[in-house]
């Protein structure tokens, strides 16, 4: 039993345990490539925040995870097989729910990390904190806590390189053999106001690529997994720790 992961957890040790922060996960299951399995982000997010999780608690952190939610925004992947939905007013429900529960226990820090890059906590942790004042309510993303480009020479978002050598790393028997995989080759926008990168809308996956990758995968290995793994654990932890140490009152500097 690892007592920082709630779900390993029993009700003997956690009505003892005095949790300063808790920490919520929020994957998705979706296509990811030829290559990697639907629950890649999931399997990145849970193995990210465990390890994360395991180096606060030993620094001292009374930290708790909390089950993984393994859906996510999908809304543009309505036409590829079997990515699973959940819409944002979904997700804000849910939101809501944990948080309450977390509130009403006496728990007022909650990190949310994320692992999926559809997926946009911003607007629903401002009305979620609105209506309980009393959280710090903190969230980021895995993918973007430290420069990828120290540890992966290709560019992309979504069954690339880094995904694929963290997969490589993590659950090597569910990855393909990468001659499987496709180039992750994505279609841009005809649009200028988009390529530019001042405008926005959201990438109709069975149009954007041949393969529901985004990035090529070819140069991932197991090696650079482990390394960008260690350094993406170090900095939640460092987070984790900062935030079990911060009073919510006092949580901004003179």
């Amino acid at each position: 039993m690892r007592p920082y992961i709630l779900a390993e957890s029993n009700w003997k040790s956690i009505k003892e345990q005095n949790t300063e922060v808790a920490v919520l996960t929020w994957g998705a299951t979706e296509a990811h490539n030829f290559h990697l399995p639907y629950a890649t982000d999931n399997f990145q997010i849970e193995a990210i925040t465990a390890e994360a999780a395991k180096k606060a608690w030993n620094a001292g952190a009374k930290v708790l995870v909390l089950p993984n939610i393994p859906f996510g925004v999908n809304t543009g992947q309505t036409e590829v097989e079997l990515c699973i939905n959940l819409y944002p007013t979904t997700q804000l429900a849910i939101l809501n729910d944990v948080v309450e529960v977390l509130n009403r226990m006496g728990i007022h820090k909650l990190l949310l990390l994320n692992g999926h890059g559809g997926n946009n906590f911003k607007g629903l942790l401002r009305e979620v904190g609105a209506r309980y004042p009393k959280m710090l309510l903190v969230t980021t993303n895995f993918f973007q806590t430290v420069d990828r480009k120290q540890f992966f020479e290709e560019t992309g978002d979504h069954a690339d390189e880094m995904e694929t050598s963290l997969m490589l790393h993590l659950r090597p028997d569910l990855v393909l053999p990468l001659e499987e995989a496709g180039t992750g080759e994505e279609k841009r926008s005809r649009l200028t106001a988009i390529k530019e990168g001042w405008a926005w809308s959201e990438r109709k996956w069975h149009l954007v690529s041949d393969d529901t990758g985004i990035g090529n995968p070819k140069k991932a290995s197991e090696e650079k997994g482990e390394k960008f793994f260690r350094a993406v654990t170090q900095q939640v932890a460092n987070l984790l720790i900062e935030m079990d140490k911060i009073k919510n009152e006092d949580r901004y500097e003179n």
